[in-house]
């Protein structure tokens, strides 16, 4: 099922307490962008059919990685794409469009998810794996 965008938007606002739709919407953009270069194949794909059509465009036209970033890496490069975000501020930024896209999918399509992305990306979708430690 896909979300529409007024939902998805307002989904990523309640989770990060953001104040306008907005802040929703830029940090939906740069987590998704940076999430899409990690990504690739069907599981990009089926994963974009699961969001508004907007977003799944910015996932589908990623910002280009030269190598997969850990999960560390990636709440870094976060913060240094969004003006005035701390690495704190990044990782709840993070923890709210993630646990809105992974509430988008199954089971399924979010173990191949994770299966495409180094370890530790669990957490940030709000999904720890079994042996994983918070």
């Amino acid at each position: 099922m896909t979300l529409r965008w007024v939902a998805f938007l307002e989904e990523v606002r309640e989770r990060g307490e953001y104040d306008s739709p907005q802040e929703a919407e830029r940090a939906a953009r740069v987590v998704l962008a940076l999430l899409g270069a990690h990504l690739v194949g069907d599981v990009r794909a089926e994963l974009a059919a699961r969001l508004p059509e907007t977003m799944a465009l910015i996932l589908l036209n990623p910002l280009q990685a030269a190598e997969p970033l850990s999960a560390e890496r990636f709440v870094r490069a976060t913060a240094a794409w969004i003006e005035g975000a701390t690495e704190a501020t990044a990782l709840w930024d993070i923890g709210a469009v993630l646990s809105t896209v992974a509430d988008a999918t199954d089971d399924d399509l979010m173990d191949q998810v994770l299966l495409q992305l180094p370890p530790g990306y669990d957490l940030l979708f709000g999904r720890p794996t079994a042996g994983t430690r918070p």
